[in-house]
């Protein structure tokens, strides 16, 4: 009874999304009640997805733009992971190599480089300045991440510099010379899941797969500004097999 209960109470994202409809107001027009589902919708898609989806590919072209660097993230995972395995969540932790490639990519191209905007309730002074209450605030951590008096040669994409002091560079915000999810408690909802999802898809392409440029082809870092800042020109690259076995790339539930 009680493995009933416990299967009853576990919902998916489309079951809840349901229920929040049933649970809004009966006086709310129909126009009200799809704003609110299609703003939940919006933050979903663009701060868990999009976001994540942009960031691969930002550093796949840095890794394919550097192939030395590409070089000791395969070595990592072959060590850590083997070739005769998939990537698994537990491996990720020890992946230290590939953290610190993603932190530096996300140094160079954060997905939101102005973070979301704040707007104080009263007014303030800050840094000598007075910020008007209702002001729309933009924090600019795409110039702080290259900014030359904090960073040695800001524009070189080199990942060491996250390897000395992992925790000086984390996630958290609480460091200023270093937040791409924001600070405080206003800071990113989903780091812990982006921080999981990210290494664990790149891993995975790079522990399954050889990647190679089409012949001719130049790299462009050109972006295009919007709330998430993509790539200009989208990354095109070529897989080949990397595992020992073609079994390992068939899905789990062929075997069952």
């Amino acid at each position: 009874m009680e493995n009933l209960n416990a299967t009853i109470k576990k919902k998916d994202f489309l079951q809840i999304v349901l229920d929040m409809e049933m649970d809004l107001e009966d006086n709310q027009s129909p126009t009200d009640k799809n704003g609110a589902l299609k703003a939940i919708l919006t933050d979903i898609v663009i701060g868990g997805i999009d976001t994540t989806s942009t960031m691969v590919e930002w550093v796949m072209a840095k890794l394919m733009q550097n192939r030395d660097v590409m070089n000791k993230v395969v070595q990592e995972l072959t060590e850590v992971v083997a070739k005769d395995e998939m990537v698994e969540e537990h491996h990720l932790p020890k992946l230290k190599y590939l953290d610190a490639v993603i932190k530096e990519a996300l140094r160079l191209h954060p997905a939101l480089p102005l973070l979301a905007p704040r707007m104080p309730r009263a007014s303030c002074v800050v840094g000598g300045y007075t910020i008007p209450k209702g002001s729309n605030i933009f924090l600019n951590v795409g110039y702080i991440h290259r900014d030359p008096k904090i960073w040695d040669n800001p524009t070189e994409f080199r990942p060491e510099r996250f390897l000395g002091d992992p925790s000086r560079y984390d996630f958290s915000g609480n460091n200023f010379m270093y937040m791409p999810f924001g600070s405080g408690r206003r800071r990113c909802a989903g780091l812990a899941l982006a921080e999981r999802m990210l290494t664990f898809v790149l891993a995975s392409l790079m522990h399954s797969f050889e990647w190679e440029l089409p012949p001719g082809t130049e790299m462009d870092f050109s972006d295009k500004f919007g709330i998430v800042v993509k790539k200009l020109k989208p990354l095109v690259v070529i897989p080949r097999p990397r595992l020992s076995t073609p079994e390992l790339y068939k899905p789990a539930w062929i075997f069952q």
